[in-house]
This record gives structure tokens, C-alpha cells and sequence, in this order.
């Protein structure tokens, strides 16, 4: 009998341009493939407010066939 284990899987989606349409999008396609949003990171230039990049993380349960 095979025994079926479940494991976690990542996913970063890296944006250099960070607008609140660009994280949308990114975000919504991504959920509609099966992944569930963890976090977003963000890298800041020191001359501005706004960020430099964003990483967007996931996560989703696979199936192991052992």
C-alpha cells in the first residue's frame, strides 16, 4: 500500500514595477492557479517613499507519492 504524504511548496513572484494594479494582478492570477497568498516583501530605495521591488510569496499542499 502506498502512503500518500503531504508537503508544502513555495512560490515567489517578483515585481520591479510596485503599483496597486501590478500587485493585483499578480496576485489574482496567481490565487487562480491554486496558490494561497503567505506575504509580500518589500525592498525600499533610500531616496523614496515608494519600494523598488515587491516579492510576493505562496504556498500550496502537494501530494507525495511515497
Amino acid at each position: 500500500m502506498t502512503k500518500k504524504t503531504r508537503r508544502l511548496e513555495y512560490k515567489v513572484v517578483e515585481l520591479s514595477t510596485v503599483t496597486d494594479k501590478d500587485l493585483e494582478e499578480a496576485i489574482n492570477a496567481t490565487v487562480r492557479d491554486g496558490w494561497t497568498l503567505d506575504g509580500i516583501h518589500f525592498a525600499m530605495r533610500e531616496a523614496s517613499r515608494r519600494p523598488a521591488m515587491a516579492f510576493i510569496l505562496f504556498t500550496k499542499e502537494v501530494e507525495d507519492q511515497g
